[in-house]
């Protein structure tokens, strides 16, 4: 088949599975158009039957805000056209939704199904907005499919857009076993910790709904009690303050903050435990990547995280804001390395039994061939 897909390229989970999702379908033998305004962040464009299409957007003094949704609309319409897509699929609802429909209706006598995938924050925060609810519903009631990451994203968007939406479907995110796994930190871990101390690691593109200033209130809290260095990767509006509150409980020299990287795989694997507490992940794919890395995760139990981390098995679930029970079951893990490991087995061996990535590519497969025009 050959199939669009648009995505956000950024270091956030919806531009992640988007674009893993389009390299597995490459490397199944589908012809995969990326159609976004950069490439992804985890983009291979050497890959075989990979493509990009940058959208360019003007930058005529006229406009205040540059009509991104109409430029992107003009680029859909042309990779419709020039390489004869079967399917378009979208990544986040706003704007890509209403894109893709008004390129469809542009196309004529080119038909192509569209599908939608939400991730969260398009549903939950932006699209619930009252200046783009109307919009959101309607693309996604013009689109072909629409699939949501979790069964808690799912619930929530047919409790923000009703009737209209019953027939989301759910595809979760998925992970590589064969990348994400144990022992391929490649020597890192000497990097991180030269003196042997434990690693705590976080992952994210560090906004307010990530709780990173939680993640290092309760880091100080364990550092009394265990020695240990945070790892932050990514960067962000909150990290600044993040470091600033680090230097004034006195551990700012423990705590790392590696900005953007592309060995996330190697820095999982080199971690003894994750954090993830933020105020809502539809989610939480790099709570999955730990896991499949056999790293326990301490996050909150709100959201989608809790389809994705047993708590008591493959980690621990804690009240949103609760840094201190944080630092309590990120202390108790660390000092009994039996129950730690016996955490990590546990939740790679679920992460592979629920979400291997073949099992997952296969089942959008299915649904592009029940679409396919």
């Amino acid at each position: 088949m050959k199939l669009g897909i648009t995505c956000y390229p950024t270091f956030g989970g919806s531009g992640v599975v988007a674009t893993e999702l389009g390299l597995a379908l490459a490397d199944r033998g589908h012809e995969v158009h990326f159609i976004c305004y950069a490439p992804p962040f985890r983009l291979d464009r050497d890959r075989r039957n990979i493509h990009y299409h940058e959208v360019e957007v003007s930058t005529y003094p006229l406009f205040r805000y540059p009509p991104y949704s109409l430029a992107l609309t003009s680029k859909m319409l042309q990779v419709i056209r020039s390489s004869e897509l079967d399917i378009l699929h979208v990544h986040y609802a706003i704007p890509h939704a209403i894109s893709a429909y008004l390129a469809r209706q542009m196309c004529g006598d080119r038909c192509v199904s569209t599908v939608t995938t939400l991730h969260g924050t398009d549903i939950t925060i932006v699209g619930s907005e009252e200046a783009y609810i109307d919009v959101t519903r309607f693309g996604l009631t013009q689109s072909d499919a629409v699939t949501t990451v979790s069964s808690f994203l799912r619930d929530e968007t047919r409790r923000v857009f009703g009737d209209c939406c019953d027939s989301a479907r759910v595809i979760p995110n998925f992970i590589d076993p064969t990348r994400f796994r144990p022992g391929v930190n490649g020597g890192l871990r000497k990097e991180l910790a030269p003196d042997g101390q434990r690693v705590i690691s976080h992952m994210s593109n560090h906004r307010p709904v990530k709780r990173v200033r939680d993640i290092v209130a309760a880091f100080a809290m364990i550092r009394e009690r265990v020695p240990v260095r945070l790892v932050l990767v990514g960067d962000g509006p909150d990290l600044p303050g993040a470091l600033e509150l680090s230097a004034d409980l006195g551990v700012r020299d423990d705590v790392l903050a590696l900005g953007r990287r592309h060995d996330g795989a190697r820095i999982l694997a080199a971690s003894d435990l994750y954090f993830l507490p933020s105020d809502y992940e539809s989610f939480g794919l790099s709570a999955l990547e730990a896991l499949a890395c056999e790293v326990p995760v301490i996050g909150a139990d709100r959201g989608g995280l809790p389809e994705v981390v047993d708590h008591g098995r493959s980690g621990y679930l804690c009240a949103v804001g609760d840094h201190e029970e944080m630092a309590a079951r990120a202390t108790e893990l660390l000092r009994d390395e039996e129950r730690r490991r016996a955490f990590g087995r546990e939740g790679r061996r679920r992460s592979i039994e629920r979400y291997a990535k073949d099992s997952v590519v296969t089942r959008y497969e299915e649904l592009y061939r029940e679409l396919r025009p």
